[in-house]
């Protein structure tokens, strides 16, 4: 297998982006989810959110890497068999899934800092807080992030049974390529 994409395949890179940030989206989701219903006197109360943002800023960077991964090796095209309707589906699905991570990780960190404190990155980093004066920063903040987080774990549940689809009833290639199993 090829680090790169080619006109057909998903190269390594992509594959492994790919399933790191599906893994961290619904890791994250699962451990906000939790953290929320802590009371002060657990022993998870801190520890929680720090691993929260901690995994967030670093899914941030990584989706900046793949970002800037998808100019440097673009997608294979899509499948002949796919009609033009698939195929825009697939790049508005995409799209949105790549605006949700975008909003659910600002408005995170915009909670975050809103109290003018940066954040500490497992201890090795900080994240300086650059925007504290929205008024109502962190509560607003914090409802766009718990909406826009249940739109992207929704959206992304919709994209795995899209691809299902195209495995089990269209019996195409689509989920093949970001397994990293050859469709020749």
């Amino acid at each position: 297998m090829h680090w790169r994409n080619s006109p057909t395949h998903y190269g390594l890179t992509s594959i492994v982006l790919h399933w790191l940030v599906a893994v961290a989206v619904f890791g994250l989701f699962a451990l906000g989810f939790w953290m929320v219903g802590l009371n002060y006197y657990s022993s998870w109360y801190r520890t929680a959110p720090d691993l929260h943002k901690s995994i967030g800023i670093l899914l941030l960077l990584v989706m900046l890497l793949r970002v800037l991964w998808r100019f440097v090796s673009p997608a294979p095209a899509p499948l002949a068999s796919q009609g033009r309707l698939t195929r825009t589906a697939a790049r508005l699905g995409h799209g949105l899934l790549y605006l949700g991570l975008f909003v659910v990780m600002l408005s995170g960190y915009l909670i975050s800092t809103a109290d003018g404190r940066a954040i500490s990155v497992f201890g090795l980093f900080e994240v300086p807080a650059l925007i504290t004066s929205i008024p109502n920063q962190a509560d607003s903040a914090g409802l766009v992030h718990e909406y826009a987080a249940w739109a992207l774990v929704i959206l992304a549940v919709v994209h795995a049974l899209a691809a299902l689809k195209h495995h089990f009833i269209d019996r195409d290639a689509t989920l093949m390529r970001m397994l990293g199993r050859s469709t020749d």
